[in-house]
C-alpha cells in the first residue's frame, strides 16, 4: 500500500471518497439504493455522484430491498460490479434470501459471477430504537460464500470499501452510523486498497488481549487508558474470512482474552471466537475467555437504557474480572 497526501477526514467523507474513486476506476460499476442518486442518500455518502457518474451508474430504487439485492444479482451476471445501499442494515432482512441463498451460492453452485457490495449502515448509539439500530453481522458471518468487512476507522473504511470494490465475490461492508460524523482520523486521499481478511493490533500491551471491531475498537481503548492497562487491541477490521493468525498470535502473547462487540451475547461472533481460541490455544490461558456483548433485547429507544444496553457498560467490570482472575 503507497500513502501519498493525508488529510483529515471525517469517517464518513473517508467511505465516500473510497466509494466515489472505486467507481472512477470501474467504470463497469453501478450503485444503486433508496434517494442516493439526487438526494445522495439518506446519510449524504452519495452526495453529488449524480453530477459525476450520470443516472445510468447512480440509479433511485424502491423502497424493496429484495428487489435492489437481485437487480444488484442480475447486474452482476451481466459483468458489471455492482454495488448497493441497504439503507439502514435493519432493512436487510426483507433482501435475506437473495444474500443467503443467491448471491453467497451462485459462483459456487453455478460458476457464476456474484460481483456485488452491499453497504450496511449499522449499530446503535444514535437513539433510533429498535428498527433501526441493530448489529446483525452474526446473521451472515454463519454463511459460506460471503465476505464480510468492519472498519472501525476513516483510513480502513475508504480502503476496505475500495477493496471490496475490486473484489469479485459478494462482500457486505458493515459502517457503523454513530461513527459517520464523529471520528476524524488522517486518510491517504490517492486510491489505496485494505487487505481483506487481515486484522490489525492497533495497540499493545502485556496484561491481556481485547480482540474486538468497529464500535467496540473505540470502547476497548477508553476503558483502556482509562484503566491505565498494557493490553493488546486487536481490530478485526474482516469478520469472514477472520485473521485467525493474528488472533492466535496475541492469545499467546497475553494469555488472558476478552472478546467485545455491539452486538447482543446469544448467538454473536464472540462465541464462535472463544471456540476457537479454546480449540487451539487453550494450553496458552490463564483465564477463561470472557465475552463482553450487548444484553440479549432489542434495542431500546430512550437514551438512558439504550446507554444500559450496550456492551461498553459492563467492560470494565469484565476487564477486572479477567485481569484479577
Amino acid at each position: 500500500m503507497t500513502y501519498e497526501n493525508k488529510k483529515e477526514m471525517r469517517f464518513i467523507d473517508a467511505i465516500s471518497q473510497g466509494l466515489f474513486q472505486g467507481m472512477e476506476k470501474f467504470d463497469n460499476s453501478i450503485i444503486m439504493g433508496q434517494d442516493i442518486a439526487e438526494y445522495g442518500g439518506v446519510f449524504k455518502v452519495t452526495d453529488g455522484f449524480l453530477n459525476k457518474f450520470g443516472k445510468d451508474r447512480v440509479r433511485n430504487t424502491p423502497l424493496c430491498e429484495s428487489a435492489i439485492v437481485g437487480a444488484a444479482l442480475g447486474l452482476s451476471l451481466k459483468k458489471k460490479k455492482a454495488i448497493m445501499e441497504m439503507q439502514f442494515a435493519d432493512f436487510v432482512t426483507v433482501g435475506f434470501n437473495q444474500i443467503v441463498n443467491n448471491l453467497a451460492k451462485l459462483h459456487y453452485r453455478w460458476g457464476q459471477n456474484a460481483d456485488v457490495v452491499i453497504r450496511m449502515p449499522t449499530g446503535a448509539g444514535v437513539g433510533a430504537g429498535p428498527f433501526h439500530s441493530q448489529s446483525n453481522e452474526a446473521w451472515f458471518f454463519h454463511t459460506p460464500g460471503l465476505k464480510i468487512v468492519y472498519p472501525s476507522n476513516p483510513e480502513d473504511a475508504k480502503g476496505l470499501m475500495i477493496a471490496a470494490i475490486e473484489d469479485p465475490n459478494p462482500i457486505m461492508i458493515f459502517e457503523h452510523k454513530a461513527l459517520y460524523r464523529s471520528i476524524t482520523g488522517e486518510v491517504p486521499e490517492n486510491y489505496y486498497a485494505t487487505p481483506i481478511g487481515k486484522a490489525k493490533l492497533i495497540q499493545q500491551g502485556q496484561d491481556l488481549s481485547i480482540i474486538t471491531y468497529g464500535m467496540g475498537v473505540h470502547w476497548a481503548k477508553e476503558a483502556v487508558n482509562k484503566n491505565k492497562l498494557s493490553a493488546d487491541i486487536l481490530d478485526l477490521r474482516t469478520l469472514l474470512p477472520l485473521d485467525k493468525e493474528a488472533i492466535f498470535e496475541t492469545v499467546k502473547k497475553t494469555n488472558r482474552v476478552l472478546i467485545l462487540h455491539e452486538d447482543s451475547l446469544t448467538g454473536g461472533i464472540g462465541g464462535e471466537l472463544s471456540s476457537l481460541i479454546n480449540e487451539n490455544c487453550f494450553e496458552f490461558l490463564d483465564a477463561p475467555v470472557i465475552r463482553c456483548a450487548s444484553l440479549d433485547t432489542p434495542v431500546p429507544f430512550a437514551k438512558e437504557l439504550e446507554e444500559q444496553f450496550l456492551a461498553n457498560k459492563n467492560l470494565d467490570e469484565k476487564i477486572n474480572y479477567l485481569i484479577n482472575y
